[in-house]
């Protein structure tokens, strides 16, 4: 077998790029990409079936993580004073109790305090009337501001030093600089490596879906 002619410069030149690339990916902390999450809705199927009609089943329109997926069907959501905001995305599978997450300006101009709340933490939060095609429904309390947080495999939480629940701080290397604290982490095979913000988040530090940010803890 014939030998290969070693460039010692080449090899040295790709050394020092590997190199310089593992310290900058070490001072940046570990990079996580951003996903910008809209307003949208949870159902029970009981509460599918009074806006849609009877037996109505969820269609998907796109897979997202988790399981969960992105529904072709929207409604229309009321606050105090009659004040709406139209097309409010469904996302299915149907859940056990209907939760709806929104803004901080969705809050206002809805005329609702919503609190900042972990998803599935509706327990004095916000009433709401949702209105579909079929009926309306009434909602004691479920409207909520999500708390930011980071969904990851427990591989990437092992690379991350990091566990489920923990709470992080990242930070932007866009033009603002941003640092978001008190993020939570969840950790589950089934999710990819996200942070989700809301609209008001993202467009507060100029941010969007695909850009990343780096823990800093």
């Amino acid at each position: 077998m014939r030998g290969v002619k070693v460039d010692h410069q080449e090899v040295e030149l790709i050394t020092k790029l590997v190199y310089d690339l593992l310290k900058k990916e070490d001072e940046d902390g570990f990079l996580v990409p951003v996903g910008v999450s809209a307003r949208h809705i949870h159902l029970t199927q009981s509460d599918v079936e009074t806006l849609f009609g009877k037996g109505y089943e969820l269609t998907k329109k796109k897979e997202l993580m988790g399981g969960q997926y992105a529904s072709n069907e929207t409604v229309t959501i009321v606050g105090l004073k009659l004040r709406a905001i139209e097309n409010v995305r469904i996302l299915g599978p149907v859940r056990k109790a209907s939760q709806i997450e929104i803004s901080a300006t969705d809050a206002l101009k809805l005329g609702v305090k919503a609190p900042v709340r972990e998803s599935g933490d509706i327990k004095g939060s916000a009433p709401m009337a949702v209105v579909g095609p079929k009926g309306v429904i009434y909602l004691e309390e479920g409207c909520i501001i999500a708390k930011r947080h980071i969904h990851m495999s427990p591989q990437d939480a092992k690379t991350a030093g990091v566990i489920n629940g923990q709470t992080v701080s990242v930070r932007s290397n866009n033009e603002r600089g941003s640092i978001f604290d008190q993020v939570t982490v969840r950790v589950d095979p089934s999710y990819t490596l996200e942070m989700h913000i809301d609209t008001d988040e993202a467009n507060a530090a100029s941010m969007k879906t695909g850009d990343s940010v780096a823990i800093i803890k």
